[in-house]
């Protein structure tokens, strides 16, 4: 069954432009993952600090395999979270 992911992030003054320039790197990287059913990221129009990812995985080990990767572990985890003030992931299935 299909995993889907809403991340939020909502990163330190000062911080969106950075933010933004990791995922960059980030989205590619996780858009190649083979179990990627979508990876895509999203900036709000109203706050620059605000940024919402949509992710799809075909199942729940292609979830694992994604937060086990080098760039999640590098990028998300080792880059991007020291620079957010908010992160709200909420993972779903399909109804």
């Amino acid at each position: 069954m299909a995993i889907y992911v809403v991340a939020r992030w909502r990163a330190r003054d000062g911080e969106d432009e950075r933010v933004a320039s990791l995922l960059s790197q980030i989205v590619p990287a996780s858009r190649a993952e083979p179990g990627c059913l979508e990876y895509r990221a999203v900036r709000a129009r109203e706050d620059q600090r605000a940024f919402v990812l949509f992710e799809g995985y075909a199942d729940e080990a292609a979830l694992a395999a994604h937060r086990e990767s080098t760039h999640f572990r590098t990028l998300v985890l080792g880059q991007v979270v020291p620079l957010l003030d908010e992160r709200d992931v909420t993972v779903c299935t399909a109804l």
